[in-house]
């Protein structure tokens, strides 16, 4: 992971453990290096897992869960362990952990990594703990702006090239990378209502 993934960010003693709470994280995540900002706002309750949390990042900003991912949390690293690969041995499996139980009340940012190629640093702020009610407990997708990348672009670099050439009709990338996209592309375009619908097929 590139030194300043998770600059700025606040931390914790290695001896504290944060108390689980129970209620709704609202969290503001944000795709580093492009501009315009990339940003999505979720509600996502403090007892889903981290693994879970995953996807529901993916499923709002727009991937399509074809890579591995990473998250970074209080100086420790989270991801998917698997006995088949030859995995860094100070990442910690996230599959039974709880976003509560891993933020609690004291935790205000964490990074986010997907597509170790590409390299999409996303950073997650922790902007309220909400208690439960009727109409936030499921993962949400709340508000929004701008569309993800399209995958295998080629990280930032590659996501410039790419606007600029699909965007216009002389250059002379643009018909390539029209049939690359599969057809236009907007880059100001994203729809909550589909981030929505997105995270209910899923179950999560």
């Amino acid at each position: 992971m590139r030194s300043g993934y998770a600059s700025g960010m606040p931390t914790k003693s290695k001896t504290t453990r944060p108390i689980a709470p129970a209620g709704t994280y609202q969290l503001h995540v944000t795709l580093e290096d492009i501009e315009p900002l990339i940003w999505r706002r979720l509600w996502v309750p403090s007892t889903v897992s981290l693994v879970k949390l995953d996807r529901v990042i993916q499923a709002c900003m727009g991937w399509t869960n074809s890579h591995l991912h990473e998250f970074q949390i209080a100086d420790k690293r989270y991801g998917y362990l698997c006995d088949d690969w030859d995995q860094d041995e100070h990442l910690i499996d996230e599959r039974r952990l709880t976003i509560g139980g891993l933020l609690g009340t004291t935790v205000r940012a964490f990074g986010h990594l997907y597509d170790f190629g590409d390299n999409w640093r996303h950073i997650v702020v922790v902007e309220k703990l909400l208690p439960i009610e009727e109409t936030n407990t499921w993962n949400q997708c709340l508000g929004c702006a701008n569309a993800c990348p399209p995958e295998d672009v080629g990280g930032t670099g590659g996501y410039e090239d790419f606007v600029e050439a699909i965007l216009d009709p002389a250059h002379e990338e643009h018909a390539a990378m029209w049939r690359w996209s599969g057809g236009p592309y907007d880059p100001t375009g994203f729809d909550t209502n589909a981030a929505n619908r997105e995270l209910r097929r899923l179950r999560l």
